[in-house]
């Protein structure tokens, strides 16, 4: 793996990190938030907003998916 390669991946991880911490933040439990996180398809503003609107986190899930 070049430094390009290791620059690209370490890059990734963050922004995971990131999407798991602000998930976990607005209020989901640590599993939802990462399988939330893992798919960049979904939108955290639109994850987030859910529960600020009440929905439970199981619910925000199967909405999202």
């Amino acid at each position: 793996m070049d430094k390009t390669e290791e620059a690209l991946l370490a890059e990734a991880y963050e922004v995971l990190n990131w999407r798991i911490e602000e998930l976990m933040s607005a209020g989901y439990p640590e599993r939802i938030a990462i399988i939330l996180a893992l798919r960049m398809d979904i939108d955290l503003h639109q994850a987030t907003e859910l529960l600020g609107r009440g929905c439970k986190p199981k619910t925000a899930l199967k909405i999202l998916l």
